[in-house]
């Protein structure tokens, strides 16, 4: 399997905003699939729970799936997928996520929070990245704080033996706290910088790391 798995160091930062991107930027160069195994606080329309996030990954990339396939698990509960797949009497396995994030071509998937959280029994987003072994690309918020939460993910990383493909911080507002040097001091995984305000300079900085193996 090919591809790569989009994570976070926590809920909020940007995942879903900077995977469009970043497959907007790939479809450039190869055919791109995308799965959200799980997705929990989606919305009821006409009695289908509609997968927000999922919908947004589906309408970047260039392979058109059905729904139900990019998102084979959605909860109408705002919590963790466990919690909201066993409030229903769900027992989603590992297993389960890992027939649901099965491609033919290359795919992008994007997990639900960060490393550490649970997604399905005794389940976490590491355990799915090890099982279906892809490289990481981990979204930080670039914020104060950003140096200890990279430096916690890249532990939980190293932990399960994933590997990350790159950090990306998510440049939400201008700042002056050059996370990105601070981070450099203490790894040496690959750093970018996104500013929407400036994307030609995010495609200039991945176009130097090997994304597609």
């Amino acid at each position: 399997m090919k591809g790569l798995f989009i994570s976070g160091s926590g809920t909020n930062v940007g995942k879903t905003f900077i995977a469009q991107y970043l497959i907007r930027y790939l479809t450039n160069i190869l055919k791109v699939c995308v799965r959200k195994p799980v997705e929990s606080d989606c919305k009821n329309k006409n009695g289908k729970l509609i997968p927000k996030d999922a919908l947004l990954l589906s309408k970047a990339c260039n392979i058109i799936e059905s729904i139900d396939k990019v998102c084979r698990y959605k909860f109408k509960a705002c919590s963790s997928a466990q919690i909201a797949s066993q409030a229903l009497g769900l027992k989603l396995t590992l297993d389960d996520l890992v027939d649901a994030c099965i491609a033919d071509e290359f795919v992008v998937v994007e997990g639900a929070g960060g490393l550490l959280s649970p997604i399905a029994t005794k389940t976490l987003n590491s355990n799915l990245i090890q099982a279906i072994n892809v490289p990481v690309v981990l979204v930080i918020k670039d914020e104060l704080g950003a140096v200890n939460q990279a430096l916690l993910s890249i532990n939980a990383a190293h932990h399960y033996k994933l590997n990350i493909s790159m950090i990306v911080l998510n440049q939400i507002y201008p700042n002056l706290l050059d996370n990105e040097k601070a981070i450099t001091q203490y790894t040496n995984v690959n750093i970018v910088v996104f500013n929407q305000n400036d994307l030609k300079s995010f495609e200039r900085q991945i176009e130097k790391i090997k994304l597609v193996v």
